[in-house]
């Protein structure tokens, strides 16, 4: 990782730059994928999948008996954790629920909302290197609890046409029923206009490569909406002499196994402790399957030396991480200004993997330092305010001549209209 040492802030901007193709290098592919599949189909979704999955499929749909196979492939102790975690999930996204909320805003006017679920979600679960059957439960879990009565969901196949057994068995653990064979660009597009096997979305959910991330932003332009812009995982921690620099090498690790352009930040006001997990991160990557990944991403990475609390925050804020990890003496100072988070885990012994598998809270989060406008994935991401309101004849007169002033100051006379024929019906009854 790369040391900077008391960083000028004209040069965070550069220091904090993500390992991220730019939007625009990839925009011509995305549109190009997006309208072969809106005028063909799954016969584009069957191309793409050939072309960037490997294999050649005559059905997308994942049948009955394949959810039935995964059953008996996946070992008895993580069909118990996923329960575990699932029911955790379940505990912390049912607590979100709210009740209608109602008040009269003048004598007879009432006004009052109410949430109502998105219909059709479609969940995107990537393949590649990791199965990451644990973003199902973060996705269909909260969609169930909100009520969606769609859930469409899509994943690469492996070379032999196959789903990890463990994504299989979650999926249907979560009541998933239509579930696609497809990744990429390709699922995305898929979703955003519907085929003639999966059916179009109002909403997709769910990380992906840069590819995904920009397909899920071109989605946008044809009436889909999106979770956030959720791409490579990235991770800062923030750390003084009271941390335990195993545990912070670790930490850094589990997010650089990611992907080749993860990205993590350890930030610290003692250089000792900068030392001390540099030499750790050489200890523990020589043990780690994923060594060549992390190795990669550790060269995307940084070490920063600040001089103080205040430094460290302002700079923190400045990135925006996906995830932030604090292991400091002032914690609560941090929890105070940080402002810019996807998700944040305090103290020593809280690493962001129990984030990310089972403590409860969603592991779907903004990356690319859009945590300084999205939050992650939760409960209202499901669901859609909708506004009521009822003015009675008393409410009507209340503040009908409020209406009228501001339509009129506005030039917008059928506005004043609507108003004033049922202020003048009210004076004829009188």
């Amino acid at each position: 990782m790369k040391k900077i040492f008391n960083p000028e802030k004209k040069d965070w901007p550069g220091i904090l730059r993500r390992p991220t193709q730019t939007f625009e290098d990839i925009e011509l592919t995305v549109m190009k994928i997006f309208k072969e599949v809106e005028a063909d189909g799954d016969k584009v979704l069957r191309k793409y999948t050939r072309q960037f999955d490997g294999v050649e499929l005559s059905n997308l749909v994942v049948g009955p008996e394949e959810f039935m196979e995964a059953e008996a492939l996946v070992p008895d102790q993580l069909k118990e954790a996923i329960e575990i975690a699932k029911s955790n999930i379940e505990k912390f996204h049912s607590a979100q629920i709210t009740s209608k909320i109602e008040l009269e805003t003048t004598p007879g006017v009432l006004c009052w909302q109410e949430k109502r679920p998105i219909q059709k979600v479609g969940l995107y679960i990537p393949g590649g290197t990791a199965p990451l059957f644990s973003t199902i439960l973060m996705l269909a879990v909260p969609a169930k609890i909100a009520g969606c009565s769609e859930l469409i969901l899509c994943s690469p196949p492996d070379k032999n046409g196959k789903i990890n057994p463990a994504i299989l068995y979650t999926a249907n653990l979560c009541g998933i029923t239509k579930f696609f064979k497809v990744g990429g660009i390709q699922a995305i597009a898929g979703m955003t206009f519907g085929t003639e096997s999966i059916s179009k979305v109002y909403k997709i959910f769910g990380p992906g490569n840069q590819f995904v991330t920009v397909a899920k932003q071109i989605a946008t332009k044809f009436g889909v909406a999106i979770d956030m812009p959720a791409g490579p995982s990235e991770l800062l921690v923030v750390a003084d002499d009271s941390a335990n620099p195993e545990f912070v090498a670790s930490d850094l690790l589990s997010q650089a196994e990611h992907g080749t352009d993860s990205q993590v930040i350890l930030v610290s006001t003692s250089k000792q402790l900068l030392g001390k997990v540099e030499e750790e991160l050489q200890k523990q990557m020589v043990s780690l399957p994923r060594a060549d990944i992390a190795k990669k991403a550790i060269e995307n990475s940084r070490l920063i030396f600040v001089e103080n609390d205040k430094i460290a925050i302002d700079l923190i804020n400045e990135y925006g991480p996906e995830h932030f990890i604090v292991c400091c003496t002032d914690e609560e100072y941090y929890i105070r200004n940080v402002v810019n988070a996807g998700s944040v885990f305090l103290g020593n012994y809280t690493p962001e993997s129990a984030g990310d598998y089972a403590s409860g809270t969603n592991h779907t989060l903004p990356t690319n330092g859009y945590a300084k406008q999205y939050s992650g994935v939760n409960l209202d991401s499901f669901n859609k305010s909708i506004t009521f309101q009822r003015i009675s004849e008393t409410g009507m007169q209340n503040i009908g001549n409020t209406i009228e002033v501001m339509a009129e100051a506005e030039g917008l006379q059928a506005h004043k209209n609507a108003v004033s024929m049922r202020l003048q019906s009210l004076k004829r009854k009188q």
